[in-house]
């Protein structure tokens, strides 16, 4: 499984890089906003099985990402996680109607994204 990291923290990046590795990622590919997730998306990251996004980030956010994301054939079949400190309801609600295939909070467990991943993506 290839997953695409997107979160302007490198802290997060190397947690969440952890824990999608231990839910079965063997490929992970990390992005520090949107603007750099739409260029790998387009080039080395092409073939992602799943992007973890968070939603607050520099020059390109989450949710203007995934939209981004989902207009394009070549991806808009690519499961969205939203992973974020968002949890507005309104927010939530965006973000499922503009494609993302789930959401999860932070903090999180390992448990919760292994979890979600599972149902998403057949390893």
């Amino acid at each position: 499984m290839k997953v695409l990291i997107v979160d302007d923290s490198s802290t997060m990046r190397k947690i969440l890089t952890k824990t999608v590795m231990q839910a079965g990622a063997q490929v992970i590919i990390e992005a520090e906003d949107g603007i750099d997730a739409l260029k790998k998306l387009a080039g080395e990251a092409h073939d992602v099985d799943l992007i973890m996004l968070d939603i607050n980030m520099p020059r390109v956010d989450g949710v203007t990402t995934l939209k981004e994301i989902k207009k394009l054939d070549a991806l808009r079949h690519i499961p969205v996680i939203m992973c974020t400190s968002e949890a507005e309801k309104e927010i939530v609600i965006e973000c499922i109607k503009s494609g993302a295939a789930d959401y999860v909070v932070k903090p999180f467990s390992k448990d919760v994204i292994a979890s979600k991943i599972e149902k998403l993506v057949k390893k």
